[in-house]
């Protein structure tokens, strides 16, 4: 069964030989940029191997939350979540974006403990929050089959549709003049005096002065044929949505076995919030080291296999020159197969858990690959200050699970770094030189959603 399947969005007719800023990469974390820097007066050609929004972005779980993220990040996602509220209006189309909230279900007291720190967290962000006892869960969720012993309820979360969300804004961008050219990699980042000055693509060449790489899974890729280390691993998430689903809950709904959501079309998304496998590559090894922080911290959560993703690595070029096909052209959407046993077993504690779901049907299954950074928090930084940086060059990515929701807020950041504008929220957390520099590099804790 093949993956999601976004909205369709045009191209542009012809490769511009100009742009202020080329956008590598068309998901949320590109075409909010690139949204961004178009609405400040700068030219901006978009270039997407494949089509918009065709891998994680179309593939994640639809969540906008700000509860159960690291606290560095929680400046920036109430930007993003500000950012969502408007954006329907900012963009003259339809996101899904719906404030919902979401109800965190505890099993144990030690969870509920974990949540009171939680609310502890958001507190100084202005971010509302609530406890609830065994009983306030039980009517918020009649005839709940789960043995909770209470909850945390984050009214502020909410979500938005992967599959129309961000192809409405490339629509919006290319009614504004943006140039889209999708099924058109970039090769290569030129330099002159030692600064960006263009990029070669699969079907030309583009004088720019900045580029900004928000290749998702392949950033690294990319960044390595450059000379630049970015320290990032991918991880593979399982996702199915049902059939519409009478009389379900509308906000979200998370416990030990499983995650989801409403969707617009009156079904539900639903994952499995169990450990997943994560198969071994080439890189798995290589960056043994960076990653022993995060490997110390989430054992329990990690099960590792060698699998199909360990012969590709070996495959896969980390060198090429701008006249030679890249990986990214032989490759042009990642869709792998869903962990169908994990996902079910999803469903079934679903099915016996809300009454709504007995007669819950599958309509769809699909897998997707994330991008993960050793702290668990992404990049949106400028490359200067690392071995091989460029001026000019900026990187959008290893959002880890959370960047469909910090989306809006790190197109936002993201162009006030490429403008020189003050950025929006404090850029120490997510510089690229903090994996150089001595900075001690930790995760915060299981915090990876999608």
């Amino acid at each position: 069964m093949p993956g999601p399947e976004p909205d369709r969005v045009g191209n542009s007719p012809e490769l511009p030989r100009h742009a202020d800023v080329v956008v590598i990469g068309g998901g949320i974390a590109g075409v909010c940029t690139a949204l961004e820097l178009s609405e400040r007066g700068l030219s901006v050609a978009l270039c997407e191997k494949g089509h918009i929004a065709g891998e994680q972005s179309s593939r994640n779980w639809g969540w906008v939350r700000l509860t159960h993220r690291d606290v560095r990040e929680l400046p920036l996602m109430a930007e993003s979540r500000r950012l969502w509220a408007g954006m329907d209006a900012r963009i003259g189309g339809g996101t899904g974006y719906v404030q919902c909230g979401a109800t965190y279900l505890c099993a144990t007291e030690a969870a509920l403990e974990l949540e009171r720190e939680a609310i502890r967290e958001l507190a100084p962000h202005g971010v509302p929050a609530e406890l609830l006892s065994r009983a306030e869960v039980m009517a918020q969720c009649p005839g709940l089959a789960l043995d909770v012993v209470g909850a945390l309820h984050a009214p502020y979360d909410g979500r938005a549709e992967p599959q129309t969300a961000v192809p409405a804004m490339a629509r919006a961008l290319l009614a504004r003049g943006v140039g889209i050219h999708q099924d058109c990699a970039v090769r290569v980042v030129e330099t002159q005096a030692g600064r960006v000055s263009g990029v070669v693509t699969e079907r030309g060449h583009i004088a720019c002065s900045a580029v900004l790489v928000a290749g998702g899974v392949w950033s690294r890729l990319f960044l390595g044929n450059l000379g630049i280390e970015l320290p990032q691993l991918r991880t593979k998430g399982s996702v199915l949505r049902t059939e519409p689903v009478p009389d379900g809950p509308e906000g979200h709904l998370k416990y030990r076995d499983f995650a989801m959501r409403r969707r617009a079309d009156g079904g539900y998304t639903v994952a499995s919030a169990l450990p997943s496998r994560y198969q071994l590559t080439p890189d798995s090894l290589r960056l043994l080291r960076a990653f022993a922080p995060t490997l110390r911290a989430e054992w329990r959560n990690i099960s590792l296999g060698v699998g199909p993703s360990f012969l590709e690595g070996l495959r896969t070029p980390r060198r090429w020159g701008p006249a030679e096909v890249s990986p990214f052209e032989k490759a042009r959407v990642l869709d792998p197969a869903p962990d169908d046993a994990r996902i079910d077993r999803a469903l079934e504690v679903v099915r016996r858990a809300h009454p709504a779901f007995r007669h819950a049907k599958v309509a769809q299954k699909w897998g997707g690959y994330i991008d993960v950074l050793p702290d668990v928090v992404p990049v949106i930084s400028g490359t200067e200050g690392v071995k091989g940086g460029i001026p000019g060059l900026f990187v959008s990515t290893g959002f880890s699970g959370h960047g469909f929701g910090l989306g809006t807020g790190a197109g936002r950041l993201a162009a006030d770094l490429i403008t020189g504008a003050a950025p929006v929220v404090d850029l120490t957390p997510f510089r690229l030189h903090r994996f150089s520099d001595g900075t001690r590099i930790s995760p915060k804790g299981s915090v990876i959603q999608r």
